[in-house]
């Protein structure tokens, strides 16, 4: 895959996917002419295609045979979880002709499917993220093909054999639903470049290829959650739901927490809660050992992504029993950038944890770790002081502020919050994304809009310009 392919090796790719972008064509020029009815019955086919209980756990259980990561039971929640949580967003909504009309301004819109979809899918979730982003992209009428990571591969062909069951019963075109069979770099990028709409969750190396393969895209930012928990927190809700999130598949999710910011008034008490929840606190010497491990080389170890932490306790040397009967692990830190690397993104059951004297200084260094990594995508904070919320939401550069959640089961949707349920999340200019928000069916729809003549409505100098001639003069 490193090597440069020679002239006729990039026609063989370059015809390969001009086969399976005409069948994805073929297929979505005959679901463009169904009613929302037909199309609302395709999705449910698709969803029912992994949330069916046998077919969840058979889809975990390759999941982690072919990658390596993560856990079985967790697995089947999130395939399951997030397919539900968005098929709930999707029942209802109108993406078949007109889904809005404006009366006081003449305007009514109807929506137009893109196209065909490349939707680019990582190894963490090999399942739930390829389903998702099918369920979304039937739902404004389009087709899609799939481009699952290597070691994501057969799970996604499982997936898709499942999916074309299901649409055979609702006599859908099995084109509408494709996926590259052998992935590699350059059918992903010959597949980009040959698509209407590339959407890509994964590597950011696979979002800038996204954004450079001239073809409209949509990428998402690198997670490195900073959870802050302030000094009027609940501290044992708190530790539970930050447990619960840390430890969920291992922390494959890009949502879980990375680091924790208490307050110095409860510091230690905020830390006998998290140990209360399984985590364990390293000494300097251990967390020397740790980070030998996990940056052998200055680059995140695949050793101890998504792994075990018992296997984690292993390869590091923690030999203590409270290590090795760990749940999740505690690094304290006080600084950020390269030279602290347990600032980053860990995907891994290791959370640093930082003190700060008052929020405002908390604050800006969960900024400058956020600029080191994870620039845009999430923040959460444990606290019932709606001060602080609007001091992390006016201060913080991300898209997502969660207070007093479980951070990865929270930002991607939550059926206890207002976020949409998706795997897919923008970080906003500040990570180089097109969005800032939740991904949603919204995004795979084009919109014409009717413009009709209404009563005019010029505005006079003084409602345009009143306050800044009396503030300014003229």
């Amino acid at each position: 895959m490193s090597e440069k392919p020679n002239s006729t090796d990039s026609a063989n790719v370059a015809a390969e996917i001009a086969e399976l972008i005409a069948k994805a064509r073929a297929a979505q020029a005959v679901f463009e002419t169904y009613p929302q009815e037909r199309v609302d019955d395709v999705v449910a086919a698709v969803a029912w295609a992994i949330y069916e209980p046998e077919r969840a756990k058979a889809l975990a259980e390759l999941s982690v045979q072919a990658t390596g990561l993560g856990n079985v039971a967790d697995k089947i929640t999130k395939n399951q979880r997030k397919t539900i949580g968005t098929l709930r967003d999707l029942t209802g909504a109108r993406s078949v002709g007109i889904i809005h009309e404006d009366p006081d301004n003449g305007i009514t819109e109807y929506a137009k499917p893109v196209g065909v979809v490349a939707a680019v899918c990582p190894s963490t979730n090999p399942a739930a993220t390829p389903a998702n982003k099918t369920m979304m992209a039937l739902k404004g009428g389009n087709a899609v093909i799939l481009s699952p990571s290597p070691k994501g591969a057969s799970t996604c062909a499982l997936l898709v054999q499942y999916m074309h069951a299901e649409l055979d019963k609702v006599g859908a075109p099995r084109e509408l639903v494709q996926y590259i069979a052998q992935p590699s770099k350059a059918l992903t990028n010959e597949l980009m470049r040959q698509a209407d709409l590339v959407v890509v969750t994964g590597s950011q190396r696979n979002v800038r290829g996204a954004y450079s393969s001239g073809t409209p895209a949509i990428g998402v930012g690198a997670g490195n959650a900073p959870v802050i928990i302030a000094a009027d927190a609940n501290l044992a809700d708190a530790a539970e739901k930050i447990k619960r999130s840390k430890v969920f598949d291992y922390a494959t999710s890009c949502s879980s927490e990375n680091s924790v910011h208490i307050d110095a008034a409860v510091y230690d008490d905020a830390l006998a809660q998290l140990r209360a929840q399984g985590g364990y606190l390293l000494t300097a010497p251990e967390k020397a050992r740790l980070q030998s491990v996990m940056w052998p080389d200055g680059k995140l170890n695949s050793a101890v992504t998504a792994q075990p932490p018992e296997k984690i306790a292993a390869l590091a040397g923690l030999d203590a029993p409270e290590a090795r009967e760990a749940d999740f692990f505690m690094v304290e830190e006080d600084g950020v950038g390269p030279d602290y690397p347990f600032s980053g993104e860990k995907l891994s059951v290791v959370l640093t944890v930082y003190r700060y004297q008052d929020l405002t200084e908390g604050l800006q260094r969960i900024q400058r770790l956020l600029d080191f990594q994870g620039a845009g995508h999430s923040c959460g904070i444990h606290t019932f002081d709606e001060k602080k919320v609007a001091a992390v939401a006016e201060r913080l550069r991300v898209a997502r502020v969660l207070v007093n959640q479980a951070h990865c089961f929270g930002t991607g949707g939550g059926f206890d919050n207002g976020l949409g349920f998706t795997l897919t999340m923008g970080a906003g200019t500040w990570a180089g994304n097109s969005i800032s928000d939740n991904l949603s069916y919204r995004h795979f729809l084009n919109t014409t809009r009717v413009a009709r003549v209404i009563p005019p409505r010029v505005p006079t100098e003084e409602q345009l310009w009143g306050r800044y001639f009396e503030t300014y003069g003229r």
